[in-house]
């Protein structure tokens, strides 16, 4: 572990599964770190977070503090003497209240980097989401220029205006802003399964015999956070920063893959036919009558399939020097976090 090094780093949503990740590679690597949850009260919220910095020995580089996004008052002061913000709270879910997504995302952008430009931090990193840079045209692989072109679900309308916004305050109040672009976030250490991963402990106890041919791209939540750092710490960093390493993949090839490396679960080998897509669509919402959590809707479905997955991490590799997790190390480490 790396010596202290002077250094403090506001973080948002460090409850989540990227934010105590981005917590625990900041204490690994000398910063103090300051944290914000919704509710310091919720042990769920916190222990886990806390639990990093026992295992490191440094408790005393981490403060945990309560704020509410959607609040733009207590920001300023709780930021202020930090050098640097990163900025990851958000709702990730492909379902449930629209305008609570959307308000998370594009108010907390407003409060947060209005406060970080009052406090006088200049670096601010952000967290967006591939679902930004969007997944057409299909063939051509997507680079930092590209832009999602459709609204989509709620989620995806949510990453799009709110890093759009976030450029246009960046641009107002002169912040030097860096952009992270991650796509689906393998690995465990989560307290609630995002929608990257939710499907697979359906997956491994074989509640479908076939998997949708739905596009994905992964990444290990490992190398999410510590791309986060290293946006922070080299000067050259500039823009945003596609991180999917293993694109081109399939949800049926990712559960196919779970069977192979671990025989003794049901995950479905086989694809389901494009043309039965809207039979998955029917079964899905006959299980929710029956009390069964939905991951497919029509919208979600459509969205899915109206493109591909391929994204160049280039930019990530040569100014960041990104390395990657292998895509088994991805999936495995996200099969243990279940059992």
């Amino acid at each position: 572990m790396t010596p202290e090094n002077g250094k403090t780093v506001f973080v948002t949503g460090v409850n989540g599964h990227l934010g105590n990740h981005i917590v625990r590679d900041l204490l690994a690597n000398g910063y103090r770190v300051k944290g914000s949850v919704r509710d310091l009260s919720d042990a769920e919220k916190t222990e886990h977070v806390r639990g990093h910095a026992k295992e490191m020995g440094v408790e005393d580089r981490l403060e945990l503090v309560e704020g509410d996004v959607l609040d733009a008052d207590p920001w300023v002061d709780l930021v202020r003497g930090c050098d640097g913000l990163f900025h990851t709270a958000t709702v990730y879910a492909t379902k449930g209240e629209a305008a609570t997504i959307l308000d998370t995302a594009n108010k907390g952008t407003t409060h947060l980097l209005s406060a970080a430009h009052r406090a006088g931090i200049s670096r601010v990193i952000y967290t967006s989401s591939t679902a930004a840079v969007g997944t057409e045209p299909k063939g051509r692989i997507k680079t930092e220029d590209d832009w999602q072109q459709h609204d989509g679900i709620p989620y995806t309308q949510a990453k799009t205006s709110s890093e759009r916004h976030a450029w246009a305050l960046a641009e107002e109040f002169g912040l030097d802003l860096r952009v992270l672009n991650p796509t689906a976030i393998y690995g465990g250490g989560f307290v609630r399964p995002t929608p990257s991963v939710e499907f697979f402990p359906d997956a491994m106890r074989g509640a479908y015999p076939v998997a949708p041919p739905f596009p994905m791209s992964v990444v290990h939540v490992r190398d999410v956070a510590r791309a986060h750092r290293l946006a922070f710490e080299v000067d050259e960093a500039k823009g945003r920063f596609i991180l999917a390493p293993h694109t081109g993949l399939t949800l049926a090839s990712i559960c196919r893959r779970i069977r192979i490396l671990n025989p003794d679960t049901k995950a479905p080998k086989r694809a389901l036919p494009k043309v039965l897509l809207p039979l998955a669509v029917f079964q899905d919402w006959m299980g929710g009558l029956f009390g069964r959590p939905r991951y497919l809707t029509r919208r979600l479905a459509k969205s899915l399939m109206r493109g591909d997955t391929l994204y160049s991490s280039e930019k990530a590799e040569r100014v960041l020097g990104m390395t990657w997790e292998d895509l088994d190390t991805c999936i495995q480490d996200t099969v243990k976090a279940f059992q």
